[in-house]
């Protein structure tokens, strides 16, 4: 393809100044956010589990003797009716994700010639050095621990764990511990939460090569030494942690930093390298630091790393839960929105590549999350609905998965289609691999349950309406926010019924067929355009961040340009007539996801553009939510590879469609190793003159092929190679 290859990771030729821009390395479970400073190194640590609590009512609100009398009123014309259908409890967020503490390692000053920083997405370390000083940080997959070692020439550092970051409360109980061991030492922190028996407990050993340790408390001096290894790992907790046996745990692995390293990049890089991305780049534009590129916001350089740190940021985050909106890191104890799963965009957006891209660890990750609440979620149904089944919360901190979180502006209980949106990816899964896993089909048929109690209302044309319905977190022109059949609302229930039915074959699948067969079309508003409500009357919103009416389109396969082109003609015109609002680099990216499906590569261009040139990105290749990196937020930094892989290869159980929506910016590349729901890899080559396809699939199956030339089937046949060679143009 070309004369180097893409660049996997990134460097910098200065430390970092502000957390924001320190490289990352995760496991899943812990995270590293580190400076790189070689006179006073600070490495961040995080883990998923860590919430403050703060005093939430986390039970779901006790509505559901009222929904009769909510229902008639809304069909009665009421607008505002939903207003009140609460229980009267203030807006209440989930717990506050937060950082645990920085390692710190000051060292005796000296010469500092030759910096650099980087980190290696291959091998998820963050290295940085200068003038023989030289640390080196991972988190390791298969140790669950934080490895960080220094060397240099007779090393003098003094090391602690110091909890004052960013927004750390004051009413924090904080306790040091320091201990001499035969390795070095041992250091623990403790911060008990105010008013809480919660705590988060920090314990790093010290393992100290040459020269002399004594302890200066809170910490250690180290003086002379060779090379100084860092294990750390840290737990939340009630009561009090067992410091001295967790200090043994760390003192079973192994002292040596090679050692600990290979046990996990064994289970990293094979994750990592399954996809690939090539653009053509310029390799000299390939060398460049990543501040330096970001000033180069066209350059195919810029893409190439940019979907590479996606990927490893991504299968980073991904572990015990999947990314928050933060991923797996922060440095400050006030995270914009308490830097939760947000389940009614961000959070699918985030994993939208999981599938495509290989990472089956992340899927899990999202599995484990759902099926952990699926308890919350059937309480959820039955105190605001009174059903059966499952409804899923618009927000979670991980540990609760109960809808607490709303109030007028963002009825958010009222959702009742996150069931199916986030069951979504574990389908794509099941369809990808050529299984069907028995939890996502329990799940599946829980969410069959819900509709069946709720979906009791008709029309005037003896039609199922949703009742309450709402579109998250737009409301009608001449409306109140909770209203009637949202198109997202709709998509998601016939959605939810059809594949229950497929999951479930028999008398249960005939009955939840039928019931999705009553549930009325989309609409087509006066502006040609697919309406967000469809129901008579309500007029819509269209400047707005979230594209939830879009539904259809994507990630479903309701609505597209072969099976329903009138319906996809109403899409794209309702994505045309779409604006930014405020900015969000979610609604950005969600945009250019919807305009992959619909086949505008122009409109693909135009919005990655958005993000690209609107300084999203930090140092350490982690986005922010706004324009000009403010806010810290890993939307547009998950988000930004499942855009790539969809305008080039997209794919449904019976169909591929290759080079769907390529810009014009980027005629030549590779991408190698993407996966697809026929179970199939795929090796997409292409430039001016032609594209290539090898297709590999794991069974065998007919498609149906769509390219620029038209359509075609292909029988496929498990374990033989098919290579197609197609026009571009």
């Amino acid at each position: 393809m070309t004369g180097s290859a893409p660049v996997h990771g990134t460097w910098e030729p200065h430390p970092a100044l502000r957390w924001e821009d320190g490289f990352l390395s995760g496991n899943g479970h812990h995270g590293a956010l580190v400076f790189g400073d070689p006179d006073i190194e600070r490495v961040i640590v995080t883990h998923h589990t860590l919430v403050r609590p703060n005093g939430r009512d986390d039970r779901p609100p006790q509505l559901a003797a009222g929904l009769p009398a909510l229902q008639d009123r809304l069909l009665a014309g009421d607008t505002t009716a939903a207003e009140g259908f609460t229980d009267g409890r203030p807006l209440q967020w989930v717990q506050p994700f937060h950082p645990a503490f920085q390692v710190r390692l000051r060292r005796s000053q000296g010469d500092c010639h030759d910096y650099r920083r980087d980190v290696d997405f291959t091998t998820g370390v963050v290295r940085a050095s200068c003038a023989g000083w030289e640390s080196r940080v991972f988190v390791s997959r298969a140790d669950d621990v934080i490895v960080q070692q220094v060397t240099g020439p007779a090393l003098t550092l003094v090391i602690d764990l110091d909890h004052r970051l960013p927004g750390a409360p004051a009413g924090l109980g904080v306790g040091h511990g320091a201990v001499l061991t035969p390795e070095g030492a041992l250091l623990s922190l403790r911060a008990r939460y105010p008013d809480s028996d919660r705590a988060c407990t920090g314990v790093t050993l010290v393992v100290v090569t040459g020269g002399t340790t004594t302890l200066v408390p809170p910490g250690l001096h180290a003086a002379g030494a060779r090379s100084v290894l860092l294990l750390t790992r840290v737990h939340r907790h009630t009561g009090e942690l067992d410091v001295v046996q967790e200090g043994r745990a760390l003192s079973d692995l192994p002292h040596g930093f090679d050692e600990l390293l290979g046990r996990h990049v064994a289970l990293h890089r094979t994750a990592y390298q399954r996809v690939t991305l090539d653009l053509a780049a310029d390799p000299a534009e390939r060398a460049l630091p990543g501040t330096e590129l970001l000033r180069r916001p066209r350059s195919a350089a810029l893409l190439e790393r940019l979907f590479a740190a996606g990927r490893y940021h991504l299968l980073s985050a991904g572990g015990l839960f999947p990314p928050r909106l933060t991923g797996l890191w922060t440095g400050d104890w006030n995270t914009a929105w308490s830097g939760a799963f947000t389940n009614d965009a961000n959070l699918n957006l985030q994993t939208a590549s999981a599938a495509a891209a290989a990472l089956p660890e992340v899927t899990e990750a999202h599995a484990r999350l759902v099926h952990r609440q699926l308890p919350d979620w059937r309480d959820n149904a039955r105190a605001v609905f009174g059903a059966r089944g499952v409804v899923a919360p618009a927000h979670t901190d991980g540990e609760s998965g109960h809808a607490y979180h709303y109030s007028r502006e963002y009825p958010l209980h009222l959702w009742t289609a996150g069931a199916d949106w986030l069951l979504k990816p574990l389908v794509d899964h099941d369809e990808t691999h050529g299984t069907r896993d028995p939890r996502t089909a329990a799940a599946l048929a829980e969410v069959a349950l819900f509709y069946e109690d709720f979906l009791t209302r008709t029309d005037e044309n003896g039609q199922l309406v949703v009742v309450p319905s709402y579109s998250p977190e737009n409301r009608p022109a001449n409306a109140s926010w909770g209203t009637l059949n949202a198109a997202m609302d709709l998509s998601a229930a016939r959605h939810a019924l059809r594949t229950a039915a497929a999951y479930h074959p028999g008398p249960d699948a005939d009955r939840w067929n039928a019931l999705a067969d009553r549930l009325p079309p989309h609409r087509v508003n006066e502006d040609g355009a697919l309406a967000e409500w469809a129901w008579p009357g309500l007029e819509d919103s269209y400047d707005h961040r979230h594209l939830s009416h879009l539904y259809g389109v994507w990630p479903l396969d309701e609505i597209t340009p072969y099976d329903t082109p009138g319906l996809a003609a109403a899409a794209h015109r309702a994505l045309e007539l779409r604006g930014a609002e405020n900015d969000s680099a979610h609604g950005h990216l969600h945009h250019a996801l919807v305009a992959a499906r619909l086949r505008d590569a122009d409109r693909v261009a135009h919005t990655l553009g958005q993000v690209l040139d609107g300084d999203f990105f930090h140092a350490s290749l982690m986005s922010a939510h706004y324009p000009k990196r403010d806010v810290y937020n890993a939307d547009a930094a998950h988000t930004l590879p499942a855009v790539l892989i969809e305008m080039l290869v997209q794919s449904t159980p019976d169909r591929l469609v290759l080079l769907p929506a390529l810009p014009a910016a980027y005629p030549s590349g590779a991408l190698r190793g993407v996966r697809t729901r026929f179970g199939a890899g795929i090796d997409l080559t292409w430039s001016p003159e032609g594209a290539t396809a090898v297709i590999r699939p794991d069974r065998t199956h007919r498609v149906e092929l769509r390219t620029s030339s038209g359509s075609e089937s292909l029988h496929l046949v498990a374990g033989e190679d098919h290579v197609l060679t197609l026009r571009t143009w």
